[in-house]
């Protein structure tokens, strides 16, 4: 609610609203929606950093979780899918990277591989908003984040957008994106 009352706070005392995104990971992905829902207006902008699973999967009322209809465009970074983050594409615009589960750059134990792989949405998105870099692209694909990584993860026929604030408001979808973390995410190494 509070997340909610600073943002109307923004919208009415001169905010813009098609300049304002409220960014969240895990749980804050949740967080950014459930303010939708106590607001008059609809956010113009969400993106959630690998929105959180556990639990929320099961037991939160479909009004304590973030989905598509929480803003005009609603981007999710899945890069845990189906461990610590959501599987299911509940973005207008879904982007798996690294085919959206356990990324290549994490070792260690199975706990490690997971924690890691979630964190690095964070990453990934701070990537994007780096000026002078070239954007980290998006290409088509399959209704959902594949279960395995590799360049034949079911990539359709389609154009390639770029992910994060760069992302087209046009843009719907799932989009997969092959990254390479030594340069897209070199914090992890």
């Amino acid at each position: 609610m509070c997340t909610a009352h600073l943002y109307a706070y923004i919208m009415n005392h001169g905010g813009d609203a098609e300049l304002t995104t409220c960014v969240g990971h895990s749980l804050g992905a949740h967080i950014c929606g459930m303010a939708s829902k106590h607001l008059s207006i609809k956010q113009h902008r969400i993106i959630g950093l690998d929105p959180a699973r556990p639990l929320i999967d099961r037991f939160a009322h479909k009004e304590f979780r973030l989905d598509k209809q929480d803003a005009h465009q609603v981007e999710v970074i899945h890069t845990n899918a189906g461990f610590l983050g959501e599987r299911n594409q509940i973005g207008t615009v879904d982007f798996c990277v690294n085919g959206g589960s356990i990324q290549p750059s994490c070792y260690g134990t199975r706990l490690q591989q997971v924690r890691c792989s979630h964190f690095q949405s964070a990453c990934y998105f701070a990537r994007t908003l780096m000026l002078n870099n070239k954007p980290i692209i998006g290409r088509p694909c399959s209704s959902e984040c594949p279960k395995r990584s590799s360049s034949k993860w079911g990539v359709v026929p389609g154009k390639s957008i770029p992910m994060g604030e760069n992302t087209p408001f046009n843009a719907r979808g799932t989009y997969c994106v092959e990254t390479d973390t030594k340069k897209d995410c070199p914090y992890f190494q």
